[in-house]
């Protein structure tokens, strides 16, 4: 019986071939930090700033809010006083009319440049009257001008103070004059037209006054009235027209059966005026 001779084996250092060699898994991926850096955090300015942003349209809300509401009563209080008032008082503003106006003087004179300047004396009588049955009006002194178109062309004042009354009729004279007052080569031009006509010029009272209403114990501040009387028309002295000297010239009274007076408050408040 034969022995089997096995090859002895290969020497060290030869490699042996083997079939789907297993490679070393790669080594794990150490996670990178950053030494300098920091973690992300909130910042609590931002937040301290929203808040304060929350509070503020908050409050800003409730003071309009409160604001409006304040003004909505105070003028509902207002209207519910002033319709009291009214129904215990019933308030009527003062009338006024004017009772004879007449010319003493009316002078235009041209000079050679072309200029025309006017001197004029007027006596004005006005009525006032109160229709209130338990408001006095008490008034200061009264300025008045007397207008033809949109030029003053003469004025005074009723330098007195005087009470009315209620149911009260009380009469105003005022003296109005000019002395050589320049006037606009339109405006003698209307004048001569208007003094043509058979109505002759037309005229306007302006009075410009201020009054306090006592109302029993209470009395309110003063209250500015503006009163425009038109409807007036006047001749002039004939005299007046072709003599310099008027000293002997009649009285003309002015047209004043036409005339209607209408009274407007001026009521300031803080530096508006209605």
């Amino acid at each position: 019986m034969t022995d089997k001779v096995y090859p002895a084996s290969k020497p060290n250092g030869t490699p042996v071939s083997t079939k789907n060699p297993k490679l070393p898994l790669p080594p794990a991926k150490a996670h990178l930090y950053d030494q300098n850096g920091h973690p992300y955090r909130r910042n609590p300015n931002n937040y301290h700033t929203k808040r304060r942003r929350s509070n503020f349209r908050r409050c800003f809300c409730l003071y309009c809010f409160w604001s409006l509401l304040i003004t909505i009563l105070i003028l509902l209080l207002a209207t519910i006083s002033g319709g009291v008032l009214y129904l215990l008082y019933r308030p009527h503003l003062p009338t006024f009319s004017v009772v004879s106006l007449k010319i003493s003087r009316f002078n235009l004179t041209t000079a050679t440049d072309g200029t025309t300047r006017l001197t004029s004396n007027l006596n004005l009588t006005i009525s006032t009257k109160n229709p209130n049955n338990k408001i006095k009006f008490h008034y200061d002194r009264i300025a008045i001008g007397c207008v033809t178109g949109e030029t003053e062309i003469a004025n005074g004042d009723f330098g007195n103070s005087f009470p009315s009354d209620p149911k009260n009729i009380t009469i105003i004279r005022s003296s109005l004059s000019s002395n050589s007052l320049l006037l606009e080569t339109e405006t003698v031009n209307r004048m001569r037209s208007d003094l043509k006509k058979k109505s002759g010029l037309r005229l306007k009272m302006l009075l410009d006054a201020q009054a306090v209403m006592n109302v029993e114990s209470f009395g309110s501040k003063k209250v500015g009235m503006r009163i425009k009387c038109e409807g007036i028309h006047s001749l002039i002295p004939k005299s007046v027209r072709s003599e310099a000297n008027s000293s002997s010239s009649p009285v003309v009274s002015a047209t004043v059966s036409g005339a209607k007076c209408v009274v407007d408050l001026r009521i300031k408040i803080w530096k508006l005026r209605f």
